[in-house]
């Protein structure tokens, strides 16, 4: 298949990634992305696809995706990753602040099953108003 996303490495780009893999630095996922750089470096070895994926153990895709990020988004993205999403919080600081006041505070009289029914029904009604 023929490649749509062709990148070429600088020297000094191709330096950092030697010196990335040869000091193991930075997270596995970022060593891996600077082994398979230079591999598929039109420039360079100018691998295949399916042999990098052989020679390092990834998805074709994964191999792909790097391609494209690093044509298309330049090198630090590809090397970096993209940045992921966080999540946000379920509970303001005004609700948290109420069950954390009902768990410090005197025990309701009633029973735990029922204060556990109760949590589990606003958490859901939370958590259905923070998607929705």
């Amino acid at each position: 298949m023929r490649k749509k996303y062709i990148g070429r490495l600088s020297d000094a780009e191709r330096a950092s990634l030697e010196g990335a893999v040869k000091r193991l630095s930075g997270s596995s996922q970022k060593v891996r992305r600077a082994q398979i750089l230079p591999e598929a470096d039109a420039d360079g070895p100018a691998w295949t696809d399916a042999a990098i994926v052989e020679a390092y153990g990834c998805r074709r895709q994964t191999v792909e995706s790097l391609r494209e990020r690093f044509v298309s988004g330049g090198f630090d993205s590809a090397l970096e990753g993209r940045p992921r999403a966080f999540r946000s919080k379920l509970l303001d600081g005004v609700r948290e602040a109420t069950i954390i006041a009902l768990r410090l505070g005197t025990p309701p009289a009633v029973s735990h099953e029922t204060a556990r029914r109760t949590l589990e029904k606003t958490t859901r009604r939370t958590a259905r108003s923070s998607i929705g």
